[in-house]
Order: structure tokens, then sequence, then C-alpha cells
């Protein structure tokens, strides 16, 4: 069965002037006044145009070939024998908008749909796919089997009419196609502009990424830098565009029953381009970090040893939702001359590609778009991950599950936190109004980040002076639901909590009373994830104490958690907040994407089992390379 739509218009059944022109069944209805083909076709014509003015969709159905001949099904004169160039040439005669091609199969394959090994083409390009695919046996169900579909739908796609061919067993693929879902094989005339990287392999891309970011740091600090502020001005200048893509995203999610966290880091609000613009101009004028020069030594007369910074290589970044991660990320790997694979959630997709597109479009040509690349499907991940010849590191960005999930699945280095459970902890001698101030912006500022407040602790005296119960009332007012700890929902009537352990990422928050300052560490150790946590206190030593005992990423004194990030850290930007020990630790900027190697310059010296070397080892001036 194929169906060739005209305009997707809402309408009615079709009258009887129109029903002699569907062809039905493979058979033509009936006319009690036949006329000659060509008035015909000119009849047919003019009621299809005429159909989208009384809102009825002209939706043409052919099923069955209408020629008894065999194959070949066609023949120099360019007759079709078989129903899919029938449904083709219909497509192309009435200009449609669509033809979608029914099979017994999901679309086109790789390979023989049995064979386990063969992948279903979401994209058909026919530059690339027409000399890698061999077909079969034709369908057992039709006349012309996938040859013919294919045939037809490229045919009809060169003619700019976009053609899918999908399955016919599930009753709700058509809708799915007009609802822009990936289902199927799509035939597009401009399918080899916009699915190139989608199609190249993995490997391919990370070892294509690794050639581009040896240009890249092969490049000089000017010209790196006319880059970030190349990606900036492409950044506002396609505003509009993006705003569009983001939109639609954040629509569907709401539509699909997402969460209001995950809606919320899903959408780019107003101010937010221009917000990224700008921390990528300041990115832009920082330091260049890459071929600094750390140490310096003499290791002898004439032998001069330098430990100097270098990328990492190949960066492969997971995320999910926030779109406006991609953009630090990918700012962030061209500024330490990383190579890097992006792969966002699908919640964020159309924001995703308009925000790749739109950054890889301001890199140069000799460097090469493919410095950054996006990876298309989730499928392909388990694949990244067994490349640690060529992929450096792996940074994941979302849930406690996706992290773990990474980190069990790859032997690459993995740099990143699973949870923010960061936590609050108000001393005795903390002031009203500085408490009240830093409690509310850290629960309510961004809900959604992991750099908010989830777990309040109280010192048990602030029961007695009034300061709990304004903290509590405060909460409240603003709308955060409260879950409390044995002591705490005891004392304030409200729920007691499942778990200490839980990032809530919304309007919630738990609260437990704790006897001093090391009780309150003990908690923090007990059930925290070490991400960032904060005390308010006038009193030094308690501060001291909690500065030097919390062993977190980041612990902070009078001062609210939300600071925790790498921008307002002064990084620029950053790839994510470690929870890690081991390399980078807290928001991770520039540096933490950056590693060491040595350059030795000698005069002709050979170690000769050390007998011809007087050793120095003398520490030396610091001193920045000539080609910087």
């Amino acid at each position: 069965m194929n169906l060739s739509i005209y305009k997707r218009v809402q309408g009615h059944n079709c009258p009887k002037l129109w029903q002699r022109f569907v062809v039905e069944n493979g058979h033509q209805q009936p006319s009690t006044n036949p006329l000659p083909p060509t008035t015909h076709y000119q009849q047919q014509q003019s009621t299809t145009n005429f159909k989208p003015f009384l809102n009825i969709i002209p939706i043409f159905n052919e099923n069955d070939a209408v020629s008894t001949r065999r194959a070949p099904y066609e023949d120099s004169s360019g007759i079709f024998w078989d129903n899919d160039s029938l449904a083709g040439l219909l497509a192309m005669e009435l200009k449609a908008d669509l033809l979608v091609m029914l099979s017994d199969v999901e679309g086109l394959y790789s390979g023989p749909p049995s064979d386990p090994n063969s992948k279903l083409i979401h994209t058909y390009i026919k530059e690339k796919h027409q000399c890698e695919i061999t077909f079969g046996d034709k369908s057992r169900l039709g006349r012309g089997g996938m040859t013919a579909k294919v045939n037809a739908a490229v045919c009809a796609a060169y003619a700019g009419i976009p053609s899918v061919i999908t399955s016919g067993y599930a009753t709700d693929n058509i809708i799915k196609v007009l609802q822009g879902k990936c289902v199927g094989t799509l035939f597009h005339r401009d399918a080899h502009l916009w699915t190139l990287v989608k199609e190249l392999g993995v490997r391919e891309m990370a070892v294509t990424a690794r050639e581009c970011s040896r240009r890249l740091q092969a490049m000089n600090s000017e010209g790196r830098r006319k880059i970030l502020l190349d990606i900036a001005d492409a950044l506002e200048a396609n505003e509009s565009l993006i705003k569009i893509e983001n939109e639609a995203d954040v629509t569907a999610a709401q539509d699909d029953g997402y969460e209001k966290s995950l809606i919320s880091r899903l959408s780019l609000k107003p101010g937010k381009i221009s917000g990224l613009a700008k921390s990528i101009r300041v990115l832009a004028d920082m330091e260049d970090p890459i071929g600094q020069v750390l140490k310096r030594t003499e290791l002898a007369d004439g032998l001069i040893l330098e430990k100097t910074s270098s990328p990492l290589g190949v960066l492969l970044v997971v995320f999910e939702s926030r779109p406006d991660a991609l953009v630090q990320i990918a700012s962030l790997a061209v500024k330490s001359g990383n190579g890097l694979l992006l792969k966002g959630g699908k919640e964020a997709k159309r924001s995703n590609a308009i925000l790749h597109k739109v950054i890889t479009s301001a890199i140069p040509e000799n460097i090469g778009e493919k410095l950054i690349g996006l990876v298309a499907s989730r499928e392909d991940i388990p694949n990244l991950l067994k490349l640690d010849d060529v992929i450096d590191l792996v940074i994941p960005r979302g849930s406690n599950k996706l992290v773990t999930q990474i980190k069990n699945s790859t032997k690459i280095p993995v740099l990143g936190h699973a949870d923010g459970i960061c936590h609050v902890y108000v001393d005795k001698s903390a002031k009203v109004d500085m408490a009240k101030q830093i409690v509310r912006d850290a629960k309510i500022d961004y809900p959604a980040a992991c750099n908010a407040m989830e777990t309040l602790l109280l010192h048990k005296d602030l029961s007695s002076n009034g300061l709990l119960n304004e903290l509590v009332s405060d909460l409240r007012h603003e709308g955060v639901t409260l879950y409390g700890g044995p002591r705490a929902s005891s004392l304030l009537n409200i729920p007691e909590t499942c778990s200490f352990h839980h990032e809530y990422s919304s309007m919630a928050c738990t609260i437990e009373i704790v006897d001093d300052v090391q009780a309150a560490i003990n908690h923090i150790h007990q059930h925290g994830s070490s991400h960032t946590d904060c005390i308010i206190t006038e009193n030094h030593e308690v501060a001291e104490t909690f500065l030097h005992g919390v062993d977190s990423a980041a612990v902070f004194h009078n001062a609210s958690t939300r600071f925790c990030d790498g921008a307002r850290f002064g990084l620029g930007a950053e790839v994510g907040i470690s929870t890690s020990r081991i390399h980078a630790r807290g928001p991770v900027g520039v540096e933490g994407l950056l590693t060491t190697r040595w350059i030795l310059r000698g005069s002709g010296q050979v170690v000769y089992g050390d007998k011809g070397v007087i050793y120095t080892h003398k520490d030396l001036p610091l001193q920045t390379p000539l080609y910087i």
C-alpha cells in the first residue's frame, strides 16, 4: 500500500466528484460518464488543486499494480509496471508534499532484515548507499519488492518530494511520519548535506576529531581566539532560529509528560544565548592554556627539560536535558585544543542540532568542522565507550543512573559526578538575615541545578531563638515542599524523608536537626555526594572546622552553594563539576581538559650508562615558547 498525501489540511471524506479519481485496491472507482484519459488527468489536477480550499485532504491510495505484464517492471519508454513506480509517478504528477510507501519491514536495511547484524538505515544517502546495499528477493506481499520501492523513493525525492519507506503493520506509523518522528527510512534530495556527520562510523568520528584537534593545537593563540569570537557572534546572529528549535523541544517534552525539573533545564530562557556568547568572549580573552611552560629544569650542561601543558586529545561528553551545556563544552574544547564528541538527550534533539550546526559553521576549513562531532543515536554510545585507543576522557553530565552506567561500561577515564546532594548547615551563631537569604537562594534560585541545596541542616539551638521557624516559614512561602529527618519531622510536623541521599532537583528539600558542627560534618560524609556544602556561622573557629573537615569538591562559608559554577569561578565556562579525586575536582574548566608533556632540548648528549653526563638538576626561570 502506498499513500501520496498532497496537503496536510483538516478535511472531510471525498465527494462523488472526487471518487472517480481515487485509485483504491487496484480499481478505479466506477463512473457513469467516463472521460478520455487526457480529460481525466486535467480533471484530476483541477480537483486536487481545489480541495484544500474546502478543507479537504486529497489522499491517493494505490495498492496494486495496474499492469498484468511481468518483469521487467518498466520498459524503455519508462512506463511503469509495478505499484511502487505508480505511486512515485502519481506523487510527482501531483507535486505531493510527501510520499509514504508501506512495506512488510520497518524500512531499508543495510542487509537482509532477518540478519541480526543488519541495521535500519534511517536516512538514505544516494551517494553512500546505492553502492553499498545489495537487494535480495522481492517482497512476499507486493510485486516490485524493496528494489522498486527504493527506486521510486529516490526518483520522487530528487524531484523534490520527501519519501518514507516504513512498515504497514504498525497502525500508527503514518501518524508518526507526519509528526516528524524517526520512523522507517527517509529519502530527501538534500540528505547528503545534513546527515553526513550522522552517518559516519563512531570510530571515524573520533579519529577525525583527533586529526582536527592536532591542526587546532598547531594554530597560534590568536587563531584559536578568533574561532571563539566567531562562535559567539554566530550564536547571537542565529538566536531567533535557536529559539524556534528550543521551543519545539520544550513543547514536545511537555506533551510527552516530562518532569518540570527536566523542562526547566531544557529551556533556553530569555537572555541565555547572549549570556553564553558573553561567557565565550570572556573565555577567548583568557590566557592561552596550550604550551604553557609549567616547570623548567637544567638536567645537565646544555640539556634543558620543560614540563608543558597539553590538550588531552579527544573528549566524549554525554549530557542530558541542557542544550546550553553543548555551547559551554564546545567552547572549552576549542580553547583547550581538544577534539570533541557530543551526545545529548533526545529531549533536546532539535536544540542540540541547531547549536552544533551554528558552532561548527564558525570553525575554519583549515581546522575542519568535524573537530566537534554530534553523535546522533544513543545506540552508538556502547561502541564509543569501547574506543579507549582514540577517546581520552569521558564526561557524563546527567542522572546518577547515566553516570554509573557509563563508569561500568568503559576502560576510558571518566570524569564527573553522579549526584548533587548539597547541604547548607546553619550554625547557632548565624546571622538571621544572612541565613534566610543564603538558604532561600541556595534552594530557589535554580532548583534543577546540581549545586542547589537539597538538605538543610540546623543547629539544635535554633529552635529556641526562632530562626528555625523563620527559615521553615520562608521556604514554605516560596512554595518549597519540606521533608524531615527523624528529629525535624517530629519537631516541625512534616513528612519524614525516605532517604537523606536524595537529589530532588525541584522545589523540595530535606531538613534535619543536628547537635553541632561535628554532627553536621558526619551527616554530610554519610549522606552527601562530595559536591558542594556550605556553613553559615559567625564563629570563625566553627567555620574553619567545617571548611577543613568536610571532604567535598567545594566547601563554602557564608555563601550560597549556587556559586559552585565554572563561569562564576572565573573559569569562563565548565564541562561539568567533578567529585572525583583524580585529575580535576569541582567545576572543570580549561585546566581540567589539559595534561602535561615533557620537552627536552639537548646538544648531542647520550646516556652511555650515565658516564658522560654530569647532572645538575637546577631549576630555571619559566619562559614562554617562541611558537605561542
